[in-house]
């Protein structure tokens, strides 16, 4: 089984689940219903990468929140992350026990 955490008003999210079209695909729109901690956790293990380099700084709610701050640690963006989805890199596919971020959109097809 094939999971995209997809935002359809994102050109790269829906260019990437247009690469997946042949295949079995869970489609979880993360902005209705986001990853809890947990999930965002096994994400993060599973794409090999820190909390900090998920999160994306371009929205508005990151310099609201100060998230630039180097002494928050992976709990604290975490926690930013399910109080606000929208600042979640995207789109994220799982596949084969593995993740990748799909920027650009066919880095997804290694793990497949």
């Amino acid at each position: 089984m094939i999971r995209i955490y997809h935002n359809n008003r994102c050109s790269k999210s829906r260019a990437t689940l247009a690469l997946l079209e042949d295949r079995k695909v869970e489609v979880v729109n993360y902005l209705e219903n986001p990853p809890d901690a947990v999930d965002l956790q096994r994400l993060l293990k599973l794409l090999g990468i820190p909390a900090r380099q998920l999160l994306r700084s371009g929205e508005a709610v990151y310099r609201e929140l100060g998230l630039a701050d180097p002494a928050l640690d992976d709990d604290a963006l975490i926690a930013a992350m399910v109080a606000h989805p929208i600042l979640i890199e995207r789109p994220i596919v799982v596949a084969n026990g593995k993740a990748a971020i799909g920027r650009p959109p066919e880095a997804v097809l290694a793990i497949l």
